[in-house]
């Protein structure tokens, strides 16, 4: 590994699988050293070792702690990041009132309050510099409510307007925010929160390298939101144009008995 003074430097949460590996080798072969963060440092590590002629800094962190939270805010204002991706977040599936109390404030401390905190971090010292850009991962299930997956539904929402609302702020001052909002991705997500995912179509899948690419071009362009995929556009459109209450029965009728509520 290579440190170059001159090359870009992203920070990219939740950066142990899924999305956000995939974020780091996409930029790493396009140049950026990277800050990968997460809760496993092994997995890092072996992450790093596939990312050649880059820099790769591994900071393990468990983004649900305020001293996680805290750590990481501290890197991000050193002043050398110039891309923030926040990719961190899980989901639970099931009846609300059924699921563990703990395990929802979790998710909301983690999807929404964590992004928050490492967006304030970072925006604050690109706007200093006059440059830099944050990619906030959401979903599609942002656009509308999701019955059977309530809690993540609703930090997925607040991510994806509070992402909009930086987005005009920041723009006039060199600074990009981009929110990303894939559908299904095939992806260590739909373990994590308890999800049987066979009842999705496969027309509604998207690869996490399209995923990824969509978000990064987005970036580049300056647009405040990307829908990677075909399906995933039309059905986030569709909600704009569908009664409220038939958009949440139908989102509850796909979740209803596909989740694990014990």
């Amino acid at each position: 590994m290579t440190t170059d003074s001159k090359r870009p430097r992203a920070l990219i949460t939740g950066a142990s699988s899924g999305i956000g590996a995939e974020f780091a080798r996409q930029l790493g072969r396009q140049g950026y050293d990277l800050v990968l963060v997460a809760r496993r440092k092994d997995a890092m590590d072996a992450l790093a070792a596939q990312i050649p002629n880059v820099d790769v800094e591994v900071v393990p962190a468990d983004l649900v702690s305020d001293a996680g939270v805290a750590a990481v805010a501290g890197r991000l204002e050193a002043g050398d990041i110039d891309l923030l991706v926040n990719n961190a977040g899980y989901g639970t599936f099931g009846e609300f009132a059924k699921l563990p109390l703990d395990r929802e404030l979790a998710e909301l401390d983690l999807n929404v309050r964590a992004l928050m905190r490492l967006s304030h971090a970072a925006a604050t010292v690109m706007l200093e510099r006059k440059r830099g850009a944050i990619i906030n991962v959401a979903s599609t299930a942002a656009f509308q409510a999701v019955p059977h997956n309530a809690t993540y539904a609703a930090t997925k929402a607040f991510v994806l307007h509070f992402s909009e609302a930086l987005h005009e702020e920041l723009k006039p001052h060199g600074v990009t925010v981009t929110c990303l909002c894939p559908g299904p991705v095939k992806t260590e997500f739909q373990e994590v929160a308890g999800l049987d995912a066979g009842g999705v179509p496969s027309i509604a899948w998207t690869s996490v390298d399209h995923v990824v690419r969509a978000a990064i071009a987005a970036m580049r362009s300056g647009r405040a939101i990307t829908v990677p995929g075909a399906v995933n556009m039309a059905t986030a459109a569709s909600s704009k144009l569908t009664p409220r209450f038939l958009t949440r029965k139908i989102a509850g009728a796909m979740f209803r008995d596909r989740g694990d509520s014990s």
